[in-house]
């Protein structure tokens, strides 16, 4: 990966987010696009729901200048080592945010989007939230999401969670994944949230062939396999994030149709919406 696009709304945990993501640039030797949507009132249906201010937008484009040059100022700032610097660009595009993320990944050639989340309440929680919704299903690009609480270390173990349900399709998402695991010298912990609803017997067969193909396939030895038996996805890759010693969660969102989506969700977007540590998503 040679450059991220780091989203930006200049609240405090897209702020938070930078900040990570630099220190996360700085590991795998990428340089740095600051992006941020310029929503325009004029281009939003629901734009009378909200008390928006009256520039037009050339006047919005100069003051998002202003603020990702304070931006880059600031991730900067504090960077005293001699090890790599990411070189860091900005830019800005009004139109919808998704609009935006597709204009900035073909212009900039982006390899991996990184946005905050935010997880209290309030009217920046829903927009943003629901941005990140829409990132989620819109890009054909990896994903970093960094919750607010989460602090930077060296990642060193990676958690790929999997039903196994579409192992060929799972397979070209863990060779990417290894990719990035090489640059980072971390561990890939593959996990499957196991519901006791079928003969694990067989399963513990199968499993051991997959592992024993992939390591040699991907000459890559820093990759496991862990089984956490919980009543649900959610609560057993909670139960990984809080508890597992994982430093970055990694999952695949695959698409449903509509009522489906309505009725159950996407684990991936639940898991977004609370998840305690960095999770990267990859788009089926």
């Amino acid at each position: 990966m040679k450059k991220l696009l780091f989203l930006t709304d200049f609240s405090s945990a897209a702020k938070h987010a930078a900040e990570y993501g630099y220190q996360f640039a700085k590991q795998i030797k990428a340089d740095i696009v600051l992006g941020n949507a310029i929503i325009v009132p004029a281009e939003v249906p629901q734009a009378g729901l909200v008390a928006w201010p009256l520039e037009d937008s050339e006047t919005l484009l100069e003051d998002s200048e202003k603020e990702l040059k304070r931006l880059k100022a600031h991730i900067e700032q504090n960077d005293h080592s001699e090890t790599f610097r990411p070189a860091i660009t900005f830019a800005s595009e009004a139109g919808t945010v998704t609009n935006a993320v597709d204009y900035f990944v073909k212009s900039q050639y982006i390899d991996l989007i990184l946005m905050g989340t935010h997880h209290h309440g309030g009217l920046s929680s829903f927009l943003f939230g629901d941005h990140c919704k829409n990132v989620i299903d819109s890009t054909n690009k990896p994903l970093l999401l960094i919750p607010p609480k989460a602090k930077f270390a060296p990642i060193k173990k990676i958690a790929f969670a999997t039903d196994f349900k579409n192992p060929d399709d799972d397979l070209k998402f863990i060779y990417s994944l290894i990719s990035l695991a090489k640059q980072l010298n971390a561990e890939i912990l593959l996990t499957h949230v196991y519901d006791g609803k079928y003969q694990w017997a067989e399963f513990e067969h199968w499993i051991k062939n997959f592992m024993v193909e992939l390591v040699d396939t991907a000459n890559y030895p820093n990759i496991y396999y862990r089984m956490i038996k919980s009543a649900g996805t959610e609560t057993g890759l909670d139960w990984l994030s809080e508890h597992g010693q994982v430093d970055l969660l990694t999952m695949v969102h695959r698409q449903h149709d509509f009522f489906n989506d309505l009725l159950h969700g996407s684990d991936t977007k639940k898991m977004a919406g609370h998840v305690s540590i960095p999770l990267l998503v990859f788009q089926d």
